[in-house]
């Protein structure tokens, strides 16, 4: 499996309400990820700078490229737009991280 890790950006004092939203993920959307090959999903805040640092693990079959086009993708962006930075279509702003380091 490929490991793909990403930067986001919250919002300040929006830690808790992301906490909460996550806490309450939609069942639909955590279906949605699953069919389209995302696996072992982690997202970490740097209070400091409220920076959202994640990384996932795709399947060799994974159709992430598929999701923007979902509706579920979309309401759930929708749904974190008014916490996060976003582009135009709500889509959270992504920022690709380098792979420095892995202790094997």
């Amino acid at each position: 499996m490929e490991t793909h890790a990403f930067r986001m950006q919250l919002k300040p004092g929006m830690a808790d309400e992301y906490r909460r939203r996550h806490d309450d993920l939609w069942p639909e959307l955590a279906a949605l990820l699953h069919d389209a090959g995302i696996r072992d999903y982690h997202i970490f805040l740097d209070p400091q700078t409220n920076a959202l640092f994640a990384t996932l693990k795709l399947t060799a079959d994974n159709t992430r490229e598929s999701l923007p086009a979902h509706p579920v993708m979309r309401r759930w962006w929708d749904h974190m737009a008014d916490i996060m930075d976003v582009e135009p279509d709500n889509k959270p702003c992504e920022w690709p991280l380098a792979h420095m380091f892995t202790l094997p």
